[in-house]
């Protein structure tokens, strides 16, 4: 698939990607500016994934923030605008279920968005519009559902937190979550609670500012989650 017209947005930080190209690497726009671009939506964060190592893309670029280098992440600052622009990387090792006790760079963009917590965020744009989808991350859109990347019990496993996403996701798309996907965010439930209650507090919200807040609220009900949120079991188990 290709997206003939791309937005502003993603022209504006065409030179970046054309940059690393042009020196030997890959980049990609990923993440949920790409989804939201195919949805028809509002466009926020544009970032770029690369296989240039960050030491790689700092050579590449005057102006430069390492704004989370020891994961391969390297802002660059371009005409006032900064572009978050990540190392491909696999991870290993979720002791705290939130994030990876070690990550390794790798030259593989499949390698990279296996790793990611649903299959429509894990596509990727080139700059001349075409899309690479690994994970049937396309057909999800089409169908309006919310699928795991892989093996739901491991992406759960690696970071809770992405049940309550998978959650807020169905309140702001309007979306259905997959079976498979439902079965781990039923299962892996008392995870959220090795999880700062800021962070849960965070996704609750955002489910809630959703245009389909009842459907969320549904799920969240459903699934269980909501015993395993600060109040929340006490609460709903007096009404």
């Amino acid at each position: 698939m290709r997206i003939e017209t791309l937005p502003e947005e993603f022209i504006k930080a065409q030179p970046i990607i054309d940059t690393i190209d042009a020196a030997g690497y890959e980049a990609y726009f990923v993440g949920g500016s790409v989804r939201d671009t195919l949805l028809g939506l509002p466009i926020h964060d544009v970032d770029i994934a690369t296989s240039a190592y960050p030491q790689e893309v700092k050579q590449l670029f005057k102006r430069t923030v390492d704004t989370g280098i020891e994961h391969g992440t390297v802002m660059i600052l371009d005409h006032g605008t900064g572009y978050e622009t990540t190392t491909f990387r696999t991870e290993t090792g979720y002791q705290d279920y939130r994030r990876p006790d070690s990550v390794t760079f790798v030259r593989s963009l499949q390698e990279d968005l296996k790793r990611r917590d649903f299959t429509i965020n894990a596509l990727a744009l080139r700059s001349n519009g075409t899309i690479v989808d690994y994970f049937h991350g396309l057909d999800d859109l089409q169908a309006k559902r919310i699928r795991a990347v892989g093996n739901a019990d491991e992406r759960f496993n690696e970071d809770a937190l992405r049940m309550m996403r998978a959650v807020r996701f169905a309140s702001q798309l309007d979306f259905d979550i997959d079976s498979d996907t439902i079965q781990g965010i039923t299962h892996h439930g008392p995870l959220l609670e090795k999880i700062a209650v800021e962070r849960i507090h965070v996704e609750f919200v955002k489910m809630l500012q959703g245009n389909w807040p009842a459907k969320g609220l549904q799920i969240f009900l459903d699934t269980g989650l909501y015993q395993y949120c600060p109040d929340f079991k006490d609460r709903l188990s007096a009404l």
